[in-house]
């Protein structure tokens, strides 16, 4: 009797899936727990096997197609057999009716969400990326370097773990290992990007878009073609790129990389000059440092991290130091020097004194910029400004249903920044009215112990004339902190004075990139520092010391005096 194979039920809150593949086409031969297809339900692969030996007789549902939890997808029997009834069976039948169009240029994280909240909307949207789904952040940026972070992580944990009583060898990083599973992760990631496009109905385009008039595109396509767009609504989410500044030497010269080449290196260099002390300089150099390297680092402006709280940010430079990394601040590369096997960078101290440093790389991490080269904006009439895109808190253009996100806008280069316009913009182009805060963005660093902030920081707070009042709260007097060792950190709130209102926070300690999250909302919502103490944090946490800050704004905490 023929087997009508069933698309799994995870749980009651999965209903809809995506078929990415068929491993096996109709009249095949199949034996019980081969895989039959695979498919994706959110960023989740599910790979589905025969129960039965058999031929597969039907595929009823083909590749990129929906198929709900507990629908029929295929028939497997014998050969000649009469296929079942399936009458019976809810089909997955809905189709689009009349929908705006919507095409979107670019599909890293500002790019993509933008496309899934258009379709989740009603949209019929097509995206247009020239590289690889996941933009910087997912294949250059954010996941591979925190992969790196990750790994560098355990290494000095192994190697620290006697204190904690657990005796192993002396450890050993197999760097061809490191880059494998970064790549797994990123692969991974990248194709549950893919099956959600599929399963939003979302069209890929392979290709290079251009404006050729108000709101119309020209795509080149990958195989040469060309094909042209007239879409009602036009969302740009192009990003960014690394700036290379104008330094003798450096163009061309094989020991100096950006962020993307310095992820997957052939070997661990011994010596790395990083030029740079932004978040990507600091990240990169940290995760090396950890590795073996001996590190250097080279920034211009007095303070490291700009954007980020300057009393923690003088903490992070001494926990930085810790690990053997040496830096000069306000220092000013002015040349480099290639040789067969290394490279020299002459730079110029505070005092005025000229200083060569020998390296096997220079990391080249001086920030980045819009990237809308190529896109001719001219041709629309798209306002900017030193290459970024002018949009208002809408995201909106100049020009009418035309909207920018993310980097090319030149605002906060984020990829969750990115990701908010993007649903912003989404949500305004088809019939909201939504609109960007960047003032509960938070902005975190991966370094040891971990690194975030959101709101104003004591600087701003004063160049905008505020009253405020801060509260301060060691690791050291944080129980959970205390007991795996992470305690060179704090926590410091920020409050205006009159109201006690929630103006900034800024952590320093473990999972600070996850604590940050009630920071941000707290501050979305105007919450005051009593709100926030009259919140019950579990013990023992980390999250605890955001409690005890709050408190001690007005010097209430518990457990620190």
């Amino acid at each position: 009797m023929a087997n009508i194979i069933l698309m799994p039920e995870l749980s009651p809150n999965v209903t809809k899936y995506t078929i990415v593949k068929w491993h096996k086409q109709e009249n095949d031969r199949v034996r019980a727990g081969d895989i039959l297809f695979a498919a994706v339900v959110g960023k989740a692969n599910v790979e589905v096997e025969s129960e039965k030996d058999g031929t597969l007789l039907k595929i009823i549902v083909s590749d990129g197609k929906k198929s709900k939890a507990g629908q029929p997808v295929a028939v497997v029997g014998e050969k000649g057999e009469e296929l079942p009834d399936l009458s019976a069976y809810e089909m997955d039948d809905s189709a689009d009716v009349d929908a705006i169009t919507v095409a979107v240029i670019g599909g890293g994280p500002g790019g993509y969400v933008a496309a899934i909240t258009a379709a989740q909307r009603g949209a019929k949207v097509t995206l247009i990326e020239k590289g690889k789904l996941g933009g910087t952040c997912l294949n250059a940026g954010c996941i591979p370097t925190k992969s790196l972070l990750h790994s560098a992580g355990l290494l000095t944990l192994i190697k620290t773990a006697g204190i904690y009583g657990v005796m192993t060898g002396e450890p050993a990083i197999e760097w061809d290992t490191v880059q494998v599973r970064k790549n797994t992760v990123t692969e991974q990631l990248r194709d549950g990007v893919t099956g959600l496009m599929l399963q939003n109905d979302i069209e890929v385009l392979s290709g290079e878009a251009s404006f050729s008039g108000p709101k119309e595109l020209t795509v080149r396509l990958g195989d040469g073609q060309q094909r042209v767009l007239t879409p009602d609504r036009i969302i740009i989410a192009s990003g960014g790129a690394p700036v290379m500044p104008p330094i003798p030497g450096l163009q061309g010269n094989p020991h100096c990389i950006d962020s993307a080449a310095a992820l997957s290196l052939p070997e661990i260099p011994k010596r790395m000059v990083v030029i740079g002390g932004g978040v990507i300089g600091m990240e990169l150099a940290f995760a090396y440092a950890r590795f073996g390297t001996e590190v250097t680092v080279l920034e211009l402006a007095p303070k490291l991290l700009p954007m980020m709280d300057e009393e923690l940010t003088e903490l992070v430079r001494r926990n930085m130091e810790k690990t053997g990394i040496h830096f000069h601040l306000e220092t000013k590369v002015v040349a480099v020097h290639p040789q067969e096997k290394v490279v020299q960078v002459e730079a110029v101290l505070p005092d005025g004194s000229a200083v060569m440093f020998t390296a096997d790389k220079a990391l080249v991490a001086v920030g980045r910029r819009p990237l809308t080269e190529g896109l001719h904006l001219e041709a629309a009439g798209i306002e900017t400004e030193r290459g970024r895109i002018i949009v208002n808190k809408r995201m909106c253009t100049n020009v009418p249903d035309v909207y920018a996100v993310g980097d090319c806008t030149g605002q906060n280069m984020l990829a969750h920044t990115a990701s908010a316009m993007g649903e912003t913009a989404a949500k305004n182009a088809t019939g909201g009215r939504a609109v960007y805060r960047d003032d509960a963005c938070p902005a975190c660093v991966y370094v040891e112990p971990e690194f975030a902030g959101v709101g104003l920081t004591e600087q701003q707070a004063k160049d905008k004339g505020i009253s405020y009042k801060v509260g301060r709260f060691p690791m050291a007097a944080n129980g959970k902190a205390l007991l795996s060792g992470d305690v060179d950190g704090l926590v410091k709130v920020i409050a205006e004075k009159s109201s006690d209102e929630i103006i900034g926070v800024h952590i320093l300690g473990p999972r600070a990139t996850d604590m940050i999250a009630e920071a941000a909302l707290a501050i979305r919502m105007g919450a005051t520092t009593g709100q926030f103490a009259d919140t019950i944090h579990a013990h023992p946490t980390v999250s605890e010391s955001l409690r005890e800050a709050a408190l001690a704004v007005d010097g209430l905490a518990i457990h620190f005096k």
